[in-house]
């Protein structure tokens, strides 16, 4: 049981950990929002390529134990139709909100991304959860002395019961993304186009990263046939698949004030709703000197 001196402590803790634009107050009136504040809030969290930072140490970190059960737990939830590897991206990167997504190591964000999914699709109540959860943490008080702990089932379900996803039954034997083999047409591109990322507005979810909107680049590779994860991260029944290609830029074009070798490159797979024929005349440098040679 908390006491007014720690709640206020917890609050403070969270005024100072919450994701914030300090050039405006909490909850603008209209006209303090311009287009470009507008776009920056609607940002999706998991979208950071290219964002100003310090460097971060790279620490060769072993995965403990909750770390591995967790990963365990979200394949099955998969493999078993709860899901698509999209919803959990979209649940665990973006619906959890900026300062989640920076603030909560990786396997955590899938751990709720877990909880959230079993009690919207109606596997577990909300109170279900939050009991178990004060059961738990009732059980393991005193802490875990160096043990695993130890899980105790209420019992076993009946799996074929539960109610299953359409992807996961239309790919059941074939496997993804060869379930969508043959559905998208004939791809609009070919290796070696120029293309440009459009510039689309962001609701609520995209994988296209921000910082190639407006490039242009290359066709690198033609890559496969799936619903688009706008589509494809509701579990959207009927979602049409489209081409996915790889697309290669020229890192010099990309990032302002770029120094580096004019041949260096940065490729990432982009669907084909992103992206527009240019003509010749608007081809990169590296593109140009990439013919020439």
């Amino acid at each position: 049981m908390t006491n007014s001196a720690e709640r206020a402590e917890q609050l403070d803790l969270v005024a100072r950990l919450k994701s914030a634009y300090p050039e405006l107050p909490d909850a603008p009136t209209p006209d303090l929002l311009d287009h470009a504040r507008f776009s920056a809030y609607m940002k999706p969290s998991h979208d950071v390529g290219g964002e100003p930072d310090a460097p971060m140490t790279y620490e060769n970190k072993e995965y403990e134990n909750w770390e591995h059960l967790t990963y365990v737990i979200c394949e099955v939830l998969a493999w078993r139709g709860i899901w698509v590897s999209e919803e959990r991206r979209r649940i665990g990167n973006v619906d959890v909100g900026r300062a989640v997504y920076l603030g909560i190591p990786y396997y955590g964000r899938w751990l709720l991304a877990v909880a959230r999914i079993l009690v919207e699709k109606h596997h577990v109540s909300s109170g279900e959860l939050s009991d178990r959860i004060a059961e738990v943490t009732e059980r393991f008080a005193g802490g875990l002395g160096g043990a695993l702990p130890e899980a105790q089932p209420k019992f076993a379900g009946d799996g074929s019961q539960v109610e299953r996803n359409t992807h996961h039954l239309h790919a059941l034997g074939k496997g993804d993304p060869q379930v969508f083999a043959g559905t998208a047409g004939i791809p609009r591109f070919g290796v070696g186009d120029s293309v440009q990322v459009r510039e689309l507005p962001v609701v609520f979810y995209t994988r296209t990263p921000e910082y190639v909107r407006g490039a242009v680049g290359e066709i690198a590779a033609v890559a496969y046939e799936s619903p688009a994860p706008e589509d494809e991260t509701w579990d959207r029944p009927g979602a049409v698949a489209e081409w996915f290609y790889v697309v290669r830029f020229s890192l010099s074009t990309l990032w302002h004030g770029y120094t580096g070798p004019t041949i260096d490159t940065l490729q990432t797979e982009i669907p084909e709703r992103w992206l527009r024929a240019v003509p010749q005349s608007a081809k990169s440098p590296h593109q140009e000197d990439a013919h020439v040679r």
